[in-house]
């Protein structure tokens, strides 16, 4: 957010905070929330440099679309095994899935 928008904002009476602070989480869970979506994001970009449509990554993976779906929008049902194991699905290696992870 710019500063001025920020200012006016907070001339009328507003609170600008983060994520973080509206959810009051700790930054351990922000950073798993953060993590859970970059990885989601991965398996988008992962699925659609392959040329798959989401029918056809649930069919790699033995799932539904639905799923797949929501394994792509970072869904609080997915867990990071599952990212994890779609990825290595979709071909990433170690390596890709650590740079995922320190980025």
């Amino acid at each position: 957010m710019d500063k001025h928008k920020r200012a006016r904002l907070e001339s009328k009476g507003w609170h600008v905070g983060g994520v973080e602070e509206f959810l009051d989480l700790t930054p351990d869970e922000a950073a798993y929330i953060e993590l859970k979506l970059a990885l989601s994001q991965k398996v988008r970009e992962y699925r659609q440099s392959q040329k798959l449509t989401q029918v056809q990554m649930a069919q790699l993976l033995g799932s539904s679309q639905s799923r797949v779906a929501k394994i792509e929008t970072g869904d609080a049902s997915v867990s990071i095994d599952l990212l994890v194991r779609s990825l290595i699905a979709l071909g990433a290696t170690r390596k890709d899935l650590g740079r995922m992870i320190a980025a």
